[in-house]
């Protein structure tokens, strides 16, 4: 064994359901608790006390582990807000150096995150006196100071909003230096409220929606012309389009808009540029398989020919979808004829949590989507779920959330506990080898049976001993609670954290004898 992640005295401690789990290091709890958090209430555990134990864990933590798990967080798990909670609590643990300017200016990745990590950094030191951002972090405002150096005028003024903390007060604070007379134009115009009006979709749209109209039926011409013509222009981004799908299947544009926004959605470039969260896509497919059941009724009736024919054409944006998501497969590797795999969905009940406040998709959909990902890229899988029982369900390969689908309409047929060690029991009793089994899992497993008290750690190791010696296990934490079930990096035990795409590349380190953590720590700051 190359890493040993747990102490030689693996300490046991019980999980929230009452059941064995083994201490993680503050490492890896801390990149798990990080990956996974959106930054509002969980099934077990409440927003604030993931903040207090997030900072608890950066105490113990290197800075410079923190300061790349947070540029980490931000470019290769698509995250915005908890990046900036780590810069924050970095930049008030952490001083002698530039380690935090160097962190601050890799973090900001949009104009408007200037303002959004002052925001935070406001709340979280609970600054409450006029001069809410005075002292502040020397090398927070550098960071910041460098940042405001990297956005143009259109970037500046497409976040300009009426928020607590403002692009200008950004600029007082920071005193950003103009790199050029350019530039110095550019500030000058944020200080005076003079930023040109950026054309967006959403500005468009906007002033459509303050017109007057004779009836309905020209304020729905009017948005159909509107759509057409964005889509048109070029400039209507790969993350309006596939938020908009159902907007403009809806608003009958043309079948040659379609196509071109098809186009664009399934394109294997743009989706690599994108980065959208894979759940991203399953949302805009349930938004689709919806279309045209929540139109208001008075526009629903006057315009039923134009939607009629329109949701016709919704078969060709779900297959858009489908070669989108099969596109962010694309480079999953490690799986040939030879690799035998078992994917194992969590279904329980603490799984069936939206992952954010505001969204429709839960836990339980992430983890699905993640197995159905990798279950196309698999010559020889199983696939399957687990609750109260276990079960596998043949589905096809090229089909991914078509097979999210149909895992989503058959969960209640396992029940809603989290007897995960009935996947390892499974093939330890069908003497099945496997060579890689994964579990995607918030990891609170435990045993509903009042008799049997098996427990997946004896149970895999005597699948190891007895069946499969070379087996690996893969428990892909979706929500990073802390304690594992297993001792990870031991008895060929891995752990993966994360809802993006990207913890397929993690994969592909442990396919060459690194870690997780690795992963984070290879990743060179800036000088």
């Amino acid at each position: 064994m190359k890493f040993n992640l747990l102490s030689k005295a693996a300490t046991m401690v019980k999980n929230y359901e009452g059941a064995n789990a083994f201490v993680m290091t503050p490492e890896m709890e801390l990149y798990t608790a990080v990956v996974t958090w959106s930054l509002n209430d969980s099934f077990y555990e409440k927003n604030d006390d993931r903040l207090n134990r997030v900072r608890a864990l950066i105490h113990k933590c290197k800075p410079e582990f923190v300061g790349k798990l947070a540029i980490y967080a931000r470019h290769k798990m698509y995250m915005r807000s908890v990046p900036l909670v780590l810069v924050t609590e970095l930049a008030n643990l952490h001083s002698g150096d530039n380690l935090v300017a160097r962190v601050t200016e890799q973090v900001i990745a949009r104009a408007d995150e200037i303002t959004e990590l002052l925001a935070c950094y406001e709340l979280l030191n609970q600054r409450t006196s006029t001069k809410k951002l005075n002292r502040l972090s020397k090398q927070l405002q550098k960071g910041l100071a460098c940042a405001f150096n990297r956005f143009d005028e259109y970037q500046f003024a497409k976040y300009n909003r009426d928020t607590s903390v403002k692009l200008r007060d950004a600029l007082f604070l920071v005193h950003p230096k103009a790199k050029d007379t350019a530039q110095q134009e550019l500030f000058n115009k944020i200080v005076n409220n003079g930023l040109q009006t950026p054309y967006t979709w959403e500005t468009e749209l906007s002033a459509l929606g303050k017109l007057n109209y004779a009836d309905e039926q020209v304020k729905a011409l009017a948005f159909r012309n509107k759509w057409e013509e964005l889509i048109d222009s070029g400039k209507l981004g790969y993350m309006a389009l596939l938020r908009n799908l159902r907007n403009i299947l809806e608003a009958g544009v043309s079948y040659q808009h379609l196509q071109k926004v098809c186009a664009t959605i399934a394109s294997g470039e743009q989706v690599a540029r994108a980065k959208q969260f894979p759940f991203r896509y399953l949302a805009a497919y349930r938004e689709l398989l919806n279309a045209g059941n929540a139109t208001p009724a008075g526009i629903a009736q006057k315009l039923s020919a134009l939607l009629t024919g329109n949701k016709g054409y919704t078969g060709e944006l779900l297959d858009a979808l489908e070669k989108a998501v099969q596109a962010s497969a694309a480079n999953i590797k490690g799986f040939d004829e030879n690799t035998k795999v078992l994917l194992a969905c969590d279904v329980s009940g603490s799984m069936q949590m939206p992952v954010s406040a505001k969204s429709k998709v839960l836990l339980y959909d992430v983890g699905l989507m993640l197995a159905m990902l990798l279950q196309s890229r698999c010559k020889n899988v199983e696939v399957g779920m687990f609750g109260n029982y276990w079960k596998t369900i043949a589905v096809p390969r090229n089909n991914i959330l078509g097979n999210v689908q149909e895992f989503y309409k058959r969960e209640g047929e396992v029940g809603y506990a989290t007897n995960g060690y009935l996947v390892i029991k499974d093939i330890l009793n069908r003497r099945v080898k496997m060579d890689k089994v994964m579990l995607f899992t918030d990891l609170q497993l435990w045993n509903t049976s009042a008799t049997s008290g098996e427990h997946i750690q004896p149970l895999w190791l005597q699948y190891k001993r007895q069946v499969a010696p070379d087996a690996k296990l893969y428990l892909f934490d979706l929500k990073g609670y802390g304690p594992s079930p297993l001792q990870v990096l031991r008895d060929d035990v891995y752990l993966v954290a994360g809802w993006s795409d990207k913890v397929f590349d993690v994969l592909a380190a442990l396919e060459n004898g690194a870690s997780a953590l690795d992963t984070i720590n290879n990743n060179p700051l800036t000088p």
